[in-house]
């Protein structure tokens, strides 16, 4: 929950340029997942995966929490682990890749 406001900033900065944050919770009560996203004004999609085993976390090999992953305009992940303003130039970087890489699949 301590990277949260740092997450909302960049979902304000950038939420309109093609940036988007996905959660997945691994706690086990799905109230207290649901009351912590109301509490923390959470406005992205948050999933409720109950545990650090199976599901997304064995899917995407992640034993240490929290983990983030970035990925680029085409899904491929480029960074894992950054935290707090380390995210953000790496962030700006692959938001500037976006329109040559889009130029390039026609999308």
């Amino acid at each position: 929950m301590r990277e949260i406001p740092h997450e909302k900033a960049l979902v304000e900065r950038y939420g309109n340029k093609g940036f988007a944050i996905l959660g997945i919770n691994t706690d086990k009560d799905p109230e207290v997942f649901r009351e912590g996203c109301l509490e923390h004004e959470v406005t992205w999609t948050n999933l409720f995966n109950g545990s650090t085993r199976g599901g997304v976390p064995d899917a995407w090999g992640i034993f240490s929490y929290p983990t983030t992953f970035l990925l680029d305009a085409e899904g491929v992940i480029r960074y894992r682990g950054l935290r707090g303003k380390n995210v953000d130039p790496k962030v700006e970087e692959l938001l500037a890749e976006m329109p040559a890489q889009q130029a390039r699949t026609g999308n």
